[in-house]
C-alpha cells in the first residue's frame, strides 16, 4: 500500500498524494555551456523526463536555468549549494523548484531570504540530505552516516524552513549504501508527511548503478515509499530516465510504452531468440502502446509465458508459434520470423 504524502506542485507536475510517481534526472553538461545544456535538456524531455534538475553554482549561472526553462515544457529544478543569492536569482527567472540544504547557505537571514523568494512565487524547496555531506555536529554525534543521522539531518533542515512558516517541501535522504538508504527512508517516512524524492546517490558505474538503484528505489516503491525518483548513473541522463521507467515497470506501476520479456535461453533454444528480442526492443523504441511483448525460446515455458503477454512468440526449430492475447494464432516460419512478428505487433 502506497504511503500517501501531502501534494506538492512543481511547475506542471504534482507529486505526492495519489499522483503518479515522477521520473527525473539531472543535466551533466558544464553550466557555462548554455547551448549544450539546452540541447541535453531537449533530449531528456524527448526521453520522457518529467522533472529536470540543473546545477546553479552562482547567481550569474541563473541565465543557464532560464535558457533551459524556456527550451522545454517540463519543470526545472535549480541545484543550489552554499550561495543563497543563486537560489534567489533562480526564483527570479522562474525556476519551478529549488534544491538546497538550508544549513549550508548561511545564517537565518539568508535562509529567510530564500524562503521569502520561494513563498512569493509558490516555488517548492527540496531538502537534499546526502550521506556524504552531513552536518559536522550530527556526524560527530553518530560517528557515521547511519540512518538515524540522516533522518536527524533532514528534520533539522525541515525545522529551518518551518520556523519561517514554509512547508512547500520535498525531502530526499540519499546514501550510496543501499541498506542504509532504505532504512533511512523508512524512518523518515514514518515521521513526516512531506513527499519523498527517492534515490541511491553515487550508485556507481552504469551496471552497478542500475543494480543498486533497482534494489534501493524498487525496494522502497514496493514498500509504498516514494513520490518521485532519480536513478543516479555514471551515464547520459537519458539513460537515467530510461532506467527510472524500467524500475517503475518492474515493480508493477503502469508505464506508457511496450514491455518486452524474454527467457534467458538454454540448450533447448533452436532459433535466434535473444537476437530477435533485442531487435524487437530496438524497433519498439518510441512506441507509446502499453503492450507486453514476449519473445520466448522454447516449448517448455514459452507457450505459457507468451499467453500471459498481449502478443508473443515461442520458438521451435526454425519456427515460432504466434500468440495474441493468450491464444495461439499461427506459426511463423522461414528466415524472416522477426519481420513477421513485427507486422503482427503493428496490428495491435
Amino acid at each position: 500500500m502506497r504511503q500517501l504524502k501531502r501534494e506538492v506542485k512543481i511547475g506542471n507536475v504534482t507529486i505526492g498524494g495519489k499522483n503518479p510517481i515522477a521520473v527525473q534526472t539531472m543535466l551533466n553538461v558544464p553550466v557555462e555551456d548554455i547551448e549544450g545544456n539546452v540541447a541535453q535538456a531537449k533530449r531528456c524531455e524527448a526521453a520522457g523526463c518529467q522533472i529536470l534538475r540543473v546545477t546553479c553554482p552562482s547567481a550569474a549561472d541563473a541565465k543557464c536555468i532560464e535558457a533551459v526553462k524556456n527550451a522545454v515544457n517540463i519543470p526545472i529544478v535549480a541545484d543550489i549549494h552554499f550561495d543563497y543569492k543563486a537560489a534567489i536569482a533562480c526564483a527570479d527567472v522562474g525556476v519551478d523548484k529549488i534544491r538546497i540544504n538550508p544549513g549550508n547557505i548561511g545564517d537565518d537571514d539568508r535562509v529567510k531570504a530564500v524562503v521569502d523568494a520561494c513563498q512569493q512565487k509558490n516555488i517548492p524547496i527540496r531538502i537534499g540530505v546526502n550521506g556524504g555531506s552531513l552536518e559536522k555536529h550530527i556526524l560527530a554525534k553518530y560517528g557515521a552516516p547511519v540512518p538515524e543521522a540522516m533522518v536527524e539531518s533532514a528534520l533539522y533542515h525541515v525545522h529551518l524552513l518551518e520556523k519561517f512558516d514554509f512547508n512547500n517541501i520535498v525531502i530526499s535522504i540519499k546514501n550510496s549504501n543501499v541498506p542504509r538508504m532504505m532504512e533511512a527512508y523508512r524512518q523518515l517516512s514514518a515521521v513526516t508527511d512531506y513527499p519523498l524524492h527517492v534515490g541511491v546517490t553515487e550508485a556507481g558505474t552504469y551496471q552497478m548503478g542500475l543494480l543498486k538503484s533497482g534494489m534501493g528505489i524498487g525496494g522502497m516503491l514496493l514498500e509504498g515509499i516514494g513520490d518521485t525518483i532519480r536513478v543516479s548513473l555514471a551515464a547520459d541522463p537519458e539513460k537515467e530516465v530510461e532506467a527510472g521507467y524500467n524500475i517503475l515497470r518492474a515493480v508493477g506501476f503502469p508505464v506508457a510504452g511496450p514491455e518486452v520479456i524474454t527467457c534467458p535461453t538454454c540448450g533447448r533454444t533452436q532459433y535466434p531468440c535473444t537476437e530477435i528480442a533485442n531487435e524487437v526492443e530496438r524497433r519498439l523504441q518510441g512506441c507509446k502502446k502499453s503492450i507486453k511483448v514476449a519473445v520466448m525460446g522454447c516449448v517448455v515455458n514459452g507457450p505459457g509465458e507468451a499467453r500471459e503477454a498481449d502478443i508473443g512468440i515461442a520458438g521451435g526449430k526454425g519456427e515460432a508459434v504466434l500468440f495474441v492475447h493468450g491464444e495461439p494464432v499461427r506459426k511463423l516460419t522461414g528466415n524472416n520470423i522477426l519481420d513477421q512478428f513485427m507486422e503482427e505487433i503493428d496490428k495491435l
